[in-house]
């Protein structure tokens, strides 16, 4: 009998805390301890040096890289995982030193992508993450890109390249940049067909693990994975739900964000994550419960901003409410048209949120009483495509609609307004 259990990693997490730093260092480590968790690992202990900024050469002081060895041999770490960015040359050098494999907060949310991509298209981007972030790191890893050993940074679709050499990863990104391109065409055509359609889409966005697929199953049964874990899925999600007024919806779920997230990341899954910018109104959907949840508001925002959303109409929901102390106040959103508290998992406010998403997307559309005669059979086609009709009837002068109208469809049929 052979054990073949991957044996779990026993890492130690270290970070920095900058002088003027917006981030708490604390609250960055104890995320990056669920993010550690999320791939399999456990944290033995953490260690934080008060810089004022990086060192250029190992990350950490010298003295605090000696203390960091001797915390090594007592905790019987088989690995350090840094909150930060580290250049090939900080890898090389604290591996060195520590005699240990050295990790960043980078290769542990690609190892995490990589083992959550199930779809074609998620793979795709994970991959070419991956090569990107190998690429940069060549010096770091040696000339033959190999890692011993299992583990975190070695699981995924990119790990049958980390073998090649510089050229050959250099036309795999190749290829796969137009794989994506290929993918961002089809994404195309589909949100044309949606916006030929006119029936608004409701992105859901927000921070990793903040309860965004939970709602997505309980609105429209998309059977999403969901699970306490950051990133527990990657694909994006759509479905049509019709409400109790009649009115038809489109429900779009997309990858959370996170603090300090990789740029060559925001990059690769642009294509999944421009979903929002296509939306009508975003559900900024926050963990009531998170001690630092006004820090992830922020984070989200600023990740808006980055995918060109920050003008989208917002609607920020307070999950987990549940779990949430009944004292605490939630903070005030000001970017926001509307704040809900709700309950995903208890099924809590659900009706409530959705009476003022409609209500407030009702408010970007006229309501108008309309007839049109009945020669005009091009006009009847255009209301039945492009507005929300609430009522009709068939009357001696015409056809009879009450409808709501974006202002296009206003423009083209003003003449026939009745009310």
């Amino acid at each position: 009998m052979y054990n073949t259990e991957e044996e779990q990693e026993r890492v130690i997490l270290v970070g920095i805390d900058f002088d003027k730093n917006d981030l708490n260092a604390e609250s960055c480590l104890d995320e990056l301890e669920e993010l550690a968790k999320t791939a399999g690992a456990v944290c033995v202990g953490k260690m934080i040096q008060k810089r004022e900024g990086i060192h250029r050469a190992h990350y950490l002081g010298k003295g605090k890289l000696e203390e960091l060895k001797a915390y090594i041999s007592e905790t019987n770490a088989t690995g350090i995982i840094c909150d930060d960015e580290l250049t090939a040359t900080q890898i090389r050098n604290m591996e060195k030193i520590l005699n240990t494999k050295i990790m960043n907060r980078t290769l542990l949310i690609l190892d995490i992508f990589a083992s959550r991509a199930n779809s074609a298209e998620g793979k795709v981007q994970v991959e070419l993450a991956q090569l990107k972030y190998s690429l940069s790191h060549l010096a770091g890893q040696g000339k033959s890109l190999s890692r011993l050993g299992g583990g975190i940074g070695t699981r995924g679709p990119g790990e049958k390249k980390l073998e090649t050499d510089r050229r050959n990863i250099a036309d795999r990104i190749s290829e796969l940049n137009k794989e994506l391109k290929e993918i961002e065409k089809r994404r195309q055509i589909i949100r044309e067909k949606r916006i030929k359609n006119k029936i608004p889409i409701i992105a859901l966005a927000g921070y990793t693990n903040a309860g965004k697929s939970t709602l997505m199953n309980t609105l429209t049964n998309a059977g999403v994975l969901a699970e306490d874990k950051l990133f527990a899925t990657l694909d994006t999600t759509t479905r049509k739900i019709k409400l109790p007024s009649g009115a038809e919806y489109l429900f779009t779920d997309t990858v959370g964000f996170i603090q300090k997230l990789p740029h060559h990341l925001i990059k690769a899954f642009r294509a999944t994550l421009e979903e929002v910018k296509y939306a009508d109104i975003i559900l900024h959907i926050v963990d009531a419960s998170n001690p630092i949840r006004e820090q992830h508001i922020k984070i989200v925002y600023e990740t808006l901003k980055d995918l060109g959303c920050e003008e989208k109409p917002v609607i920020t929901v307070f999950n987990k409410t549940d779990k949430a102390e009944a004292e605490t106040p939630f903070p005030k959103d000001p970017r926001a048209l509307s704040t809900q508290a709700i309950s995903a998992k208890y099924e809590k406010g659900i009706s409530e949120l959705l009476e003022k998403t409609e209500e407030i997307i009702k408010g970007f559309k006229k309501l108008i009483q309309i007839t049109i005669p009945y020669n005009k059979g091009s006009l009847i086609n255009f209301i039945h495509g492009n507005c929300e009709i609430v009522e009709s009837d068939n009357k001696p002068e015409g056809f009879f609609f009450k409808i709501y109208a974006n202002s296009e469809a206003f423009n083209r049929l003003k003449d026939y307004i009745t009310d």
